[in-house]
């Protein structure tokens, strides 16, 4: 196959061409382990015909040493060019690329020891058809589920492009990749893509183990990011372990329900030592902010119906309970524990096989953090050009906008305000055994800082498993925009989750799920780790709004405070709910359960759906639905074909839709049943 040199480049490596021309006919069949990454590099997705890619999106790590880049070359001769590039030849950082041909490319990229691939997908419409029917003697059996004419199959075993010629096309229209004699050592992950003239088909991902494709689920631990289940909590709502560090403002201006009440990293312990996660099964914590709040109340809540203060509306400041509002960023709040207990949480998490993500806030510090105080002109400015005051403007003001007067957002695109706060972050991977992040705001924060910290973490970490997974509200492709190798793992998929929650009470039909389902897909890769949630801390409680005790289309804050929502009607809380579940557990992605949606907790919006977690006064409902959550877990846990199937869309009606996911020729049907309220998962 030809390549083609980026003009630029042909000077500064004409003398390695030889030696890169006789490695590339062959395909190096290992990965040096100075440019391996612990996981596969996501694929460059070409949005259209051209493409402008920053490279350390992509390959972070090998921008930190220049001695790790030796040459670069692609496949598909004229058809897949460089136009354009910034950096030095032997360094470059960011490539026009040019697809002619609207086929899948590889990018390759050499040093001395060997070579690691990125695969270039065209801009083609996006078909689920491609399933893996079986693997036998070092063969793996791919296929189509439905008949597709001359597709091009290109297989990569972690980052290295696997030669053509180990595809043997079968007489019945079926494909075999022979995987004999591949020198691949540890958990490494084989994936195949595929196209034909009209469509680019779903990614194929399959986890291996010392070259050997895993076929039980057991093989499979809590750094596979594919076989986590999350648990969200906030610490000072989940579990008080240590009385001895209790403190409340106890203030006029304060109510009890914006108060500390008293969770503690010691009472995260207490049940993970109970085997509270165990028996839930869940096996990735996302734990709230941990970093210094003050110690005084801020903040007077107006209702979005009208700022005007009105005498019969209850008011209220807020205490910094739930961590949001950082005054130290490497600080560990007192009131949640010291660093020991912190660790000892860690240590037992990881005896129980459950990995510790911890929430890090670098979007804004509080207004009387030291950090401000020193430097006052840290963070953005408070009123816009026009005059008008720049808070909450979501969308409008997106980098620069304030959550509230008293939380600045810090202006990251300085590269002086960027570098302490991606050091801040380091500072928790390297004093903790923490297993990642979930971070706070993405999109209100620049993208150099995601490719700082990507660039730092694979430079001083290059083998250890840190997944870090974003929250930002939005279009899938801004979504997107942050999900590559270099930057984020993940984002929490919202857009799925509000459909899905209209859907299941009945204001669109369970088809726009699947749809919603399939641009995820297209978007962010049918193996994706995206976070499928059951709710948040932001989010009006499910259960409440499944059971009609407040409106979907609620605000939910101002309820909140003077109402007491319960969960209405009971039996279709707890049906929808469940279905819910049902969806998180069998779709793609990582499965989500905030705090207390495993039995239906109920309530409003912030804070009325922070109550303190309860794990012994529930009703027989809430027990009932506690196991059956629980019942969902473990079966997705031990079932191949739900953490690594392939999606095939089978019905999408508005009242019922199914959908197949399958491993190895291993199948899992799920029917869900919106007017019934009734679902089917079949092994068969």
């Amino acid at each position: 196959m030809q390549r083609k040199l980026c003009e630029p480049m042909k000077k500064s490596i004409i003398l390695l061409f030889i030696t890169l021309s006789l490695m590339s006919c062959h395909r190096v069949n290992t990965v040096a382990s100075d440019i391996a990454l612990a996981n596969p590099i996501m694929p460059i997705r070409m949005a259209g015909d051209t493409a402008h890619v920053v490279l350390t999106d992509y390959l972070p790590q090998l921008f930190g040493d220049t001695t790790l880049w030796k040459g670069l070359q692609w496949t598909g001769g004229e058809a897949l060019e460089c136009i354009n590039h910034v950096g030095t030849p032997q360094v470059m950082r960011e490539l026009d690329i040019v697809n002619r041909d609207r086929s899948i490319h590889t990018l390759t990229f050499y040093n001395q020891h060997g070579s690691c691939a990125i695969p270039v997908l065209p801009n083609k419409p996006v078909r689920q058809s491609l399933i893996s029917l079986g693997y036998e003697d070092d063969k793996l059996h791919v296929g189509f589920y439905e008949a597709v004419a001359n597709p091009l199959l290109e297989a990569y075993i972690q980052n290295t492009l696997i030669d053509h010629t180990r595809w043997q096309e079968e007489a019945d229209g079926t494909w075999t990749l022979d995987l004999a004699g591949l020198d691949f050592s540890g958990r490494t992950y084989l994936r195949v893509f595929a196209e034909d003239g009209t469509y680019l088909y779903n990614d194929m991902l399959l986890p291996m183990q010392d070259g050997k494709i895993i076929t039980d689920a057991s093989q499979l631990n809590r750094h596979d990011p594919q076989a986590q289940v999350l648990y969200s909590l906030m610490i000072d709502r989940f579990e008080d372990g240590n009385t001895s560090n209790n403190w409340k403002l106890n203030s006029p201006e304060v109510l009890d329900i914006v108060d500390y009440q008293g969770g503690d990293l010691a009472g995260i312990t207490k049940k993970i030592s109970e085997g509270y996660f165990d028996k839930l099964g869940v096996n990735t914590l996302w734990i709230s902010p941990i970093t210094q709040n003050p110690w005084d109340a801020w903040g007077l809540y107006p209702f979005k119906n009208g700022n005007k203060y009105d005498p019969s509306k209850t008011y209220t400041k807020f205490s910094g309970y739930h961590g949001y509002w950082p005054i130290f960023a490497t600080k560990l709040d007192d009131r949640f524990g010291t660093p020991d207990e912190f660790r000892t949480l860690l240590d037992t998490a990881h005896a129980h096989e459950i990995n510790v993500i911890l929430d890090y806030v670098a979007n804004h510090m509080h207004i009387n953090s030291p950090t401000l105080q020193e430097h006052p002109d840290w963070h953005t400015d408070s009123i816009l050009p026009d005059g008008r005051r720049n808070f909450e403007l979501w969308d409008e003001a997106r980098l620069t906008t304030w959550f509230d007067k008293h939380i600045p957002t810090l202006d990251l695109e300085r590269e002086e305000v960027c570098e302490p706060m991606t050091d801040s972050a380091l500072y928790w991977l390297a004093n903790y055994d923490l297993d990642g992040f979930r971070h706070d705001a993405c999109k209100h924060i620049p993208e150099g800082y995601w490719r700082m910290l990507g660039q730092k973490i694979a430079t001083r970490w290059p083998n250890r498993p840190i997944w870090m997974i974003g929250e930002t509200y939005g279009s899938p492709e801004l979504i997107g925009s942050y999900v590559k190798s270099g930057m984020l793992n993940a984002q929490f998929d919202f857009n799925v989750y509000f459909t899905a929650r209209e859907a299941l009470c009945g204001y669109t039909g369970l088809d726009q799920v699947l749809q919603n389902e399939l641009t995820s897909l297209k978007t962010y890769g049918a193996h994706h780790t995206m976070g499928n949630i059951s709710g948040n801390h932001d989010q009006i409680r499910f259960a409440s709004i499944a059971g009609g005790a407040i409106d979907i289309h609620a605000y939910g804050k101002e309820e909140g405070w003077t109402q007491e929502i319960g969960i209405g009607d009971a039996e279709k809380a707890y049906k929808r709910a469940l279905l819910l579940e049902v969806l998180n557990m069998t779709l793609p992605g990582v499965p989500c359960i905030y705090q207390g949606d495993e039995y239906g907790e109920v309530g409003g919006n912030d804070p009325d759906n922070r109550h303190m977690m309860r794990f012994e006064t529930l009703s027989l409902d809430e027990r009932t639905m506690r196991n059956n959550v629980a019942e969902l877990i473990h079966m997705r846990r031990h079932s191949m074909p739900l953490l690594y199937g392939d999606f095939i869309p089978l019905v999408d009606r508005p009242d019922e839709i199914i959908y197949q996911r399958i491993y190895l020729g291993e199948k899992i049907t799920v029917i869900i049943n919106r007017k019934n309220l009734t679902y089917e998962i079949i092994n068969n």
